[in-house]
């Protein structure tokens, strides 16, 4: 029986759980938006509400345990200025889950969770090389 034990193991080691839902937490703050399976997404749900409190708690304490998490110094100042900013009022629930389906492959459910009023903009933002950036860098080597 499984009393009073809370989580999903997601059939994973403790280790790759715990790795895989800090580098979710770090795109969905990233991204304020992103599209995983529904299990995965109810339980990355639990780890952004529990960063965004800690941003909004704003200490020193607080920041090194976001750090310890995000790994990332810009992603964790923006977790304290921009997000702590705007959920400072609200009072839990900062992110929600919508299912969106079944996966092509496998069948899995999907579902897209994000940050409750997110900015649409951060959506896609650093995902990955853009192409006059590599055009410009290649133009740039050969002369």
């Amino acid at each position: 029986m499984r009393h009073r034990i809370s989580g999903r193991k997601l059939n994973r080691t403790s280790s790759h759980r715990k790795a895989m839902l800090a580098n979710m937490a770090v795109a969905l703050i990233k991204h304020e938006q992103i599209t995983t399976t529904v299990p995965k997404a109810k339980e990355l749900r639990r780890t952004v509400d529990k960063l965004v409190t800690l941003g909004k708690r704003g200490s020193l304490h607080a920041r090194r345990q976001v750090l310890s998490v995000l790994k990332d110094p810009k992603l964790t100042d923006k977790l304290f200025t921009t997000i702590a900013e705007r959920y400072k009022s609200r009072n839990g629930g900062y992110t929600r889950v919508m299912r969106a389906g079944f996966r092509y492959g496998d069948s899995a459910p999907m579902a897209i969770i994000e940050l409750v009023d997110r900015d649409p903009d951060a959506k896609g933002q650093d995902s990955g090389p853009v192409q006059a950036d590599s055009e410009a860098e290649g133009e740039a080597a050969e002369a």
